[in-house]
């Protein structure tokens, strides 16, 4: 069984392992793959016509599908590599583990936001961004940016919420989802991309490996938050325009419902719960 963990509580060889993967993933052009599939639902997901990655109840089950589709193929390239998980909640710094050199690498220089070190830096040879929205090939960063992370309390707050999305099923939604995504309220992941900066602030936001981190504990909390409130069941349930009820069909994959994937246990699990 998949284990997903805290990336402060890997080891040396853990971290290394899933660098390794990702840096082949990338260079057999399969990662790209994934950073072209996520954008093209950022620009079609609107508030007013059909959403299903963003802005929309789905945002939760679609974005775990996507991250059990990239771990299937980190693991077919090493079988003991499993997403590690960003708690933004303690770590908070750009001094943070997951950004030293021997994992993620850290901020962008003043000049431009480029990645001067870790193995996603331009100079590596290993990082080209290919999928991108302007000329720039290189992986870019701003860490901080003058804002503050989304703290505990803020996610114990929309953890309390009972309710897991309503009318109008959009950015304007009230509800558990929506303020997990962070269009109302405290904004968590939203926040959190734009913290990054960079390419995280964009909608081809998987160049940056961080994304992968980021959604496997937005995806944490999503499974906290079931089972604080087992009697909540997600929502719509059939018949909403727009929208992907219960049991209908995710684009692009066309073969798994968000009823599939309610429960992530049968693929992983977290090492706290």
């Amino acid at each position: 069984m998949t284990v997903r963990k805290n990336q402060a509580n890997l080891t040396a060889d853990e971290k290394r392992r899933f660098v390794a993967a990702v840096v082949e993933l990338k260079r057999t052009g399969r990662y790209d793959e994934f950073v072209t599939t996520h954008n093209a639902f950022i620009v079609s997901d609107t508030d007013n016509g059909e959403r299903t990655g963003h802005r929309s109840p789905s945002f939760l089950p679609w974005h775990r599908r996507f991250l059990l589709g990239f771990e299937r193929a980190l693991q077919e390239v090493d079988a003991s590599v499993a997403l590690p998980y960003w708690d933004w909640t303690a770590d908070r710094t750009a001094r943070a583990s997951l950004w030293a050199p021997d994992f993620l690498g850290g901020t962008g220089r003043s000049l431009d936001g480029r990645v001067m070190d870790g193995p996603f830096a331009a100079s590596t040879g290993n990082w080209p961004i290919n999928v991108r929205i302007d000329g720039r090939t290189y992986l870019r960063r701003a860490l901080g940016g003058g804002r503050q992370l989304p703290t505990r309390a803020e996610v114990d707050s929309v953890l309390a919420m009972e309710t897991y999305d309503m009318a109008p099923w959009n950015s304007g939604s009230d509800g558990f989802r929506n303020h997990l995504e962070g269009w109302r309220g405290v904004n968590l992941h939203n926040r959190v991309h734009v913290w990054v900066g960079g390419q995280m602030a964009t909608g081809v936001s998987p160049n940056d490996p961080v994304f992968w981190l980021h959604h496997a504990f937005v995806d944490k909390l999503w499974a906290d938050w079931q089972r604080r409130h087992p009697g909540s069941a997600y929502l719509p349930a059939a018949g909403t325009p727009d929208v992907v009820d219960l049991d209908d069909t995710m684009k692009p994959w066309n073969d798994v419902r968000p009823a599939d994937l309610l429960d992530h246990t049968p693929h992983y699990t977290f090492d706290a719960a």
